[in-house]
């Protein structure tokens, strides 16, 4: 009887230890410092690695520099990735290579002592061509590095839009191009533009062209972004929210079958769109135009979100670490993005042409102009209390946008609920 239970204890540690070796780099914390090519192993988190192809980009072309190092990527779903990270640090876990997907973490963990420094990396950088750098300032400190950095631009279907002018729309040109734009009826129906159903469709860009604070508590800023939006839906210019949201209406569908002829979207976009093109899946032809503003007056103020590298603490491979992270986010980690169609953090002249010299990659002047706008202001303000406020908005947002609420009474609502439950 003393053997059998000391084999049931044994059984699961052997189970657990061939997890460990079948699952290897998805393991997390568990590898050696070097491979049996005695190249050192760096490991980095990230998520999809299959389905995003950036990271592999990135990865062979460090590996292709630096034969001495072997990247090892952790992969993890990417809708898990926040929580899982963050249980891993929680636990100690040694990854040396942390993506920040968004700068709401980023703060949590560098705030936490979890990332080393890198401020003096940061210090090197021509500061004047990076989208998205200032967003990892704490206090003059940073903790990661950019290397790609998407905004907000109007994506539109040719075909469909033809000869109108889309250079310099304000928003009131732009609603009234959308409903001379709709067309059709019933299945045959063709839409000026389609807003999706995210809040920020609304409130980010509001935020960003009147200088509205999304955490104030004070949200009259929006008024007039909700009444473009509502005034489409009454003239039916563009898909209905309420129906958007329950039917799961994708934005890449509205596009590319022809059903909207401009959608306002992340600049992420235009890698799928190439990827579909060459995969047979649609052949839109598309093209990019500044984000409409609200006047003419010459600049382009946009949102958008930048996505960083980050060197663990208790990193096991700190140096070679860091090699990485400055590598992607600086010069010759953007052109290796820019050359599959990824937005990259640092931009120049070289780099652009590579971005617009992917096959299938809008070549006019206007796309170039709408990847060169005069500012970008991050989607989300960094605070402890920005989960909490983005909550409250996304519920009222819905309200709004199907009918249930007036925009005064949704934004009243706003201005109270942030005030007494989160301030």
């Amino acid at each position: 009887m003393k053997v059998k239970k000391n084999l049931a204890a044994l059984t699961p540690l052997l189970v657990a230890a061939s997890l460990v070796a079948a699952t290897g780099c998805d393991a997390g914390g568990t590898s050696g410092s070097s491979g049996s090519d005695g190249r050192t192993v760096v490991r980095i988190a990230l998520w999809n690695y299959k389905t995003t192809p950036e990271f592999k980009a990135l990865i062979d072309g460090f590996e292709a520099e630096y034969p001495k190092i072997r990247i090892q990527p952790v992969d993890i779903l990417a809708d898990n990735y926040e929580q899982k990270l963050t249980t891993m640090l929680a636990g100690g876990d040694t990854t040396d290579v942390l993506t920040m997907k968004n700068v709401t973490d980023y703060a949590r963990y560098a705030t936490r002592g979890q990332l080393m420094p890198l401020t003096a990396q940061a210090d090197k950088l021509d500061k004047a061509s990076y989208s998205g750098l200032e967003d990892f300032d704490l206090k003059g400190k940073y903790y990661a590095l950019p290397y790609r950095s998407d905004f907000w631009v109007l994506f539109y279907n040719k075909d469909l839009v033809g000869n109108a002018d889309l250079s310099h729309l304000t928003w009131s040109e732009y609603a009234s191009l959308a409903k001379r734009l709709t067309k059709g009826s019933g299945s045959d129906k063709v839409y000026g533009t389609y807003l999706h159903t995210w809040r920020s469709v609304v409130q980010a860009i509001a935020s960003a062209q009147t200088g509205g604070n999304l955490l104030g508590g004070d949200y009259a800023f929006m008024k007039n972004q909700y009444e473009i939006a509502l005034g489409l839906q009454k003239a039916k210019a563009t898909l209905p929210f309420s129906t958007a949201k329950s039917q799961n209406i994708t934005y890449d569908s509205q596009l590319t079958t022809g059903k909207a002829a401009m959608v306002p979207m992340g600049t992420w976009w235009a890698a799928a769109l190439l990827a579909e093109k060459k995969q047979g899946t649609n052949d839109v032809k598309w093209g990019m135009a500044p984000i409409p503003q609200l006047t003419k007056n010459g600049k382009t103020v946009t949102f958008g979100s930048p996505t960083a590298f980050a060197v663990n603490k208790k990193a096991r491979h700190a140096d070679a670490a860091e090699k990485f992270v400055t590598w992607a986010s600086g010069p010759e980690g953007a052109a290796t993005v820019a050359k599959i169609g990824i937005t990259p953090a640092y931009t120049d002249g070289k780099v652009m042409d590579s971005f617009f010299s992917v096959p299938g990659m809008p070549q006019d002047k206007l796309s170039r102009e709408a990847m060169q706008p005069s500012k970008v202001q991050l989607e989300m303000p960094v605070s402890d209390k920005s989960s909490d406020i983005d909550q409250i908005l996304k519920e009222e947002h819905e309200l709004i946008m199907s009918g249930e609420k007036s925009v005064d009474a949704g934004i009243k609502e706003m201005d109270h609920r942030v005030k007494t439950e989160v301030q």
